[in-house]
């Protein structure tokens, strides 16, 4: 195929990725994280499905989220030991098979790569740094320095500093957040379905594509993206 017939195929510009359970598997980690704050603050422990809903909100969004019945000043709490738990297990963490070298091939093929996550900046970093992929993405967003998902502020906030068309961006991600967050924007969907939500749900959102493993994900967005 010739490189001018390439172009004429290519949707998007922009590819925007979510962190957890998206490009890293710590979905159950989380999971057991969220679990173990409540334990140590005598709360309801919330069941895994509760507790993998919020993955993908700031941190006191999640807290609240998970918990709403208790006393407000308990969510900051939760926050802490939430972060003291994580913290112990974030060095185990691995990136889901063959998400390394996609990120290396879509960066090959000229697109803008970017993550958009409920993650802190301090905590991005220290992900980014460990799985030795901080000069991959062209931008970087987090919970942390600006509203949390669903809001669309992540994708405004990438675009307007990459330069880029809304219209030309896609947002990927595990969560029905990340998908209201690009609905929210303007941008395109996709869904992977081996994250935080149950595949049921993310349909509902409607997405462009509904990835099952990262070689799915991987093979459609050099297919059509």
């Amino acid at each position: 195929m010739n490189p001018h017939s390439e172009m004429a195929k290519k949707q998007f510009d922009l590819l925007v990725f979510d962190w957890d359970g998206t490009l890293m598997d710590s979905t159950p980690t989380i999971v057991k994280c969220i679990q173990s704050a409540a334990k140590d603050l005598g709360l309801p422990v919330p069941a895994d499905s509760a507790a993998a809903f919020v993955i993908g909100l700031s941190l006191p969004a999640a807290m609240q989220a998970v918990l709403p019945d208790a006393d407000p000043r308990m969510h900051a709490k939760m926050v802490e030991r939430y972060r003291f738990h994580y913290l112990t297990r974030d060095h185990e963490l691995t990136l889901f098979t063959g998400v390394r070298d996609m990120l290396n091939d879509l960066s090959q093929q000229g697109y803008f790569l970017a993550v958009a996550t409920g993650k802190s900046r301090v905590g991005l970093s220290r992900a980014l740094h460990t799985a030795n992929l901080t000069s991959v993405f062209d931008a970087t967003r987090c919970a942390d320095e600006t509203f949390s998902k669903p809001h669309p502020a992540m994708l405004q906030e990438i675009t307007r500093e990459l330069g880029q068309d809304m219209r030309r961006t896609v947002m990927i991600g595990d969560t029905t957040h990340d998908l209201q967050m690009a609905k929210n924007a303007g941008a395109g969907g996709i869904a992977v379905e081996f994250g935080a939500h149950p595949a049921h749900e993310l349909a509902e959102m409607a997405p462009l594509y509904s990835a099952k493993s990262i070689h799915d994900l991987h093979a459609w967005l050099n297919e059509y993206a």
